[in-house]
């Protein structure tokens, strides 16, 4: 490896992620691509990379390389302390790792999970044209571990003239999102929906990028049919035989047997990618436009 960085430590995990391989759901492939695809471009953004190009997405910290040659790199997402060779680096800016030095990520004060650019972008072998880790179909690279090797390419095009972006504080307890009710609403009680929008729900720790498993009010069925496979959607709230809620995030099936009562709308998926275990979600109908 020329050019790129040797993973020390990764954490919980921490994969390679781009914005996914849309157009296979015909061949049972998801989208996959970065859980939180506003951080991913961000990131990319201020490093001068095109939108889409790999990075590393850490979940939960922990993540550690050292450069191999001198490295232009940003990290956004979650808030978490940066170092390079022991020297604080600020977050959503430009950060020059130079050839030897370690790059380091610790515990977010806030959010779930942090993407690291480098200027010039991953470039481990793409599957179906995105480099991305699906880790429901297992697709695309291994997750990292210790001494994984991530080439980058060359840069091309100048730096943007901002290197650094001011970036809202993400919530620490409680996080609001807006849904559209159905596409199943007729499978549910007539105040299930009442009850999903009222009433606060908990992320469990038995969530991934697959999705986020949440205990809260039951949301109860009025029909005890199997429901027939059909397409689902990053910020679907599927409603399994527990009758709470999985909201589903980058990974999540192409199809679904269980009724999906409402989708979080697509601005507010990444916002529920940040969430973690023990935060409280709150759901709001999104208003209709008067005609």
């Amino acid at each position: 490896m020329k050019n790129g960085m040797q993973v020390l430590e990764t954490g919980p995990l921490s994969t390679v992620q781009d914005l996914g391989r849309p157009g296979h759901a015909g061949i049972g492939v998801g989208l996959s691509g970065a859980a939180d695809r506003g951080s991913l471009r961000l990131a990319n953004r201020l490093v001068g990379n095109d939108e889409g190009a790999a990075c590393v997405e850490v979940t939960f910290g922990g993540f550690a390389a050292r450069a191999v040659t001198d490295l232009v790199v940003a990290v956004t997402g979650a808030t978490c302390p940066v170092t390079v060779d022991g020297r604080c680096g600020a977050m959503n800016s430009l950060l020059r790792v130079p050839a030897g030095a370690v790059l380091r990520l610790g515990l977010p004060a806030t959010g779930l999970r942090s993407y690291v650019a480098v200027r010039g972008g991953v470039i481990v072998e793409p599957v179906l044209g995105s480099r991305s880790t699906d880790l429901l179909a297992g697709l695309g690279p291994e997750p990292l571990s210790t001494g994984s090797d991530l080439p980058v390419g060359l840069p091309h095009g100048d730096l943007p003239p901002i290197d650094f972006a001011p970036v809202a504080c993400q919530p620490a307890e409680e996080l609001r999102l807006t849904v559209v009710p159905g596409p199943r609403q007729d499978w549910f009680a007539p105040d299930a929906l009442t009850a999903l929008l009222s009433q606060p729900y908990t992320v469990l720790s038995e969530s991934n990028r697959i999705g986020i498993r949440l205990d809260g009010p039951v949301l109860t069925r009025s029909k005890e049919e199997e429901l027939p496979s059909e397409g689902t959607v990053a910020g679907a709230l599927q409603v399994p035989p527990s009758s709470r809620p999985t909201l589903f995030l980058a990974d999540h099936p192409v199809t679904g047997g269980y009724p999906v009562i409402a989708v979080v709308v697509a601005e507010d998926v990444d916002k529920a990618a940040q969430a973690r275990p023990g935060m409280t979600l709150r759901f709001t109908a999104r208003q209709r436009v008067a005609d």
